[in-house]
């Protein structure tokens, strides 16, 4: 069994793809002690494999070996721990005191879930016409809507987009609950992705001297060009964005610290009273009391929601639960104050609550699921 071992660990610092077969040895190595899998999450690189894997491997002095190990390294890194639990989703893994680590490894078994488990969001949403009357939109694949002023409301492949041209402003509203995501084109051709716990109001067609939309929560905008017609997003009526034709992202949660613009393409103007700032694409606008731009910014992790991920370098684990609350229609509540835990890397959004709880609870962060009121336990940072 050293041999093979041997080779999947040499696999695992070369991020190779690991076989069914080979990850069962693997995950029967690892359940041999703790201080395998401690070994195995500090393992960094194929020089360290060659110096110190034949003392690690010997399994009748694990616990020696593993203190050897850690006694011969110049610093203590964090790596991906193999784990079973699903297939392309991620895992969390414990850094040190009040830190985790979500890593993404690919395996080729999925668990079935449990009847009572919380499955993750999907698309879906409300839209609200113009006479007041909602439909909804979650199973709704292809099909017309509703004719507005001479405007078609239409579904197609689960996307709502328009067509007709309308003399009359007519206004629709999309309402995306928790545990939803939905797109949609607007009149103008413009994409927009919303978010969970999200809102945008809209015309069913763009007349006069701008296009103006209204937003709350979170929405990805792919603003089709026309110069002669800006495009303007007002946010939860304390900010405006300005743009003739750009892609960006509005984070506007009310519970949020700040309402967050992020530019990926173009250029855009942010507007919060008499103060007005223009910012470039990998550039970010932070709105609280004025405007602050920064470009120290990672967009990859901005998007991961449209992109069907979670991406929580460096994220507080306040913020990971608000995101957590939202996409799979939980409450999280903490029995005694919140705990100062950061988490780093990023995980599919396709996984089921209980498979994430599951490895929380195995790390440290205590907590109790009753119906769909989380509760963080005191007591959550393993030493």
């Amino acid at each position: 069994m050293k041999t093979e071992i041997t080779a999947i660990l040499y696999k695992h610092v070369r991020e190779e793809e690991i076989s069914p077969e080979e990850g069962v040895l693997l995950e029967a190595w690892l359940q041999q002690s703790a201080a395998n899998r401690a070994v195995f999450e500090q393992i960094q690189d194929e020089g360290e494999i060659d110096r110190y894997l034949a003392v690690m491997l010997d399994f009748q002095h694990t616990e020696n070996a593993f203190q050897l190990f850690r006694e011969n390294k110049l610093t203590k890194r964090s790596i991906p721990l193999y784990r079973r639990w699903w297939a392309a989703a991620s895992v969390l893994l414990l850094l040190g005191a009040g830190s985790y680590f979500f890593a993404n490894r690919s395996q080729h078994v999925m668990p079935v879930a449990a009847v009572s488990d919380i499955q993750p969001g999907k698309a879906g949403a409300i839209l609200t016409l113009a006479d007041g009357s909602e439909i909804l939109l979650d199973t709704m694949q292809n099909g017309s809507v509703a004719i507005q002023g001479g405007v078609i409301a239409k579904v197609t492949n689960g996307k709502l987009s328009y067509e007709g041209n309308g003399d009359q402003p007519l206004y629709n509203k999309i309402a995306i609950p928790k545990a939803r995501q939905y797109q949609l084109r607007l009149p103008d051709g413009t994409i927009v992705w919303l978010n969970s716990a999200s809102t945008i109001r809209y015309p069913t067609a763009f007349t006069g001297h701008e296009r103006k939309v209204e937003i709350t929560g979170e929405a990805y905008f792919e603003v089709a060009k026309n110069k002669e017609m800006p495009f303007v997003v007002n946010v939860n009526n304390k900010m405006a964005v300005e743009v003739l034709g750009t892609h960006f992202n509005i984070n506007a949660y009310q519970n949020g610290d700040n309402i967050a613009t992020t530019l990926l393409e173009g250029a855009v103007k942010i507007v919060r009273g008499n103060e007005q700032r223009v910012i470039r694409p990998g550039e970010q606008a932070q709105v609280n009391t004025h405007i602050e731009v920064t470009n120290k910014i990672d967009t990859s992790q901005v998007m991961a929601w449209r992109n069907g991920m979670f991406n929580f370098e460096n994220t507080s684990l306040l913020e990971v639960m608000r995101q957590l609350e939202r996409w799979y229609d939980i409450d999280v509540v903490y029995e005694k104050g919140i705990p100062d835990i950061d988490l780093i890397g990023k995980m599919t959004r396709d996984v089921p609550l209980n498979g994430l709880l599951k490895n929380l609870k195995e790390l440290g962060v205590n907590y109790r699921l009753e119906g769909r009121i989380l509760t963080v336990l005191p007591g959550n940072a393993k030493e």
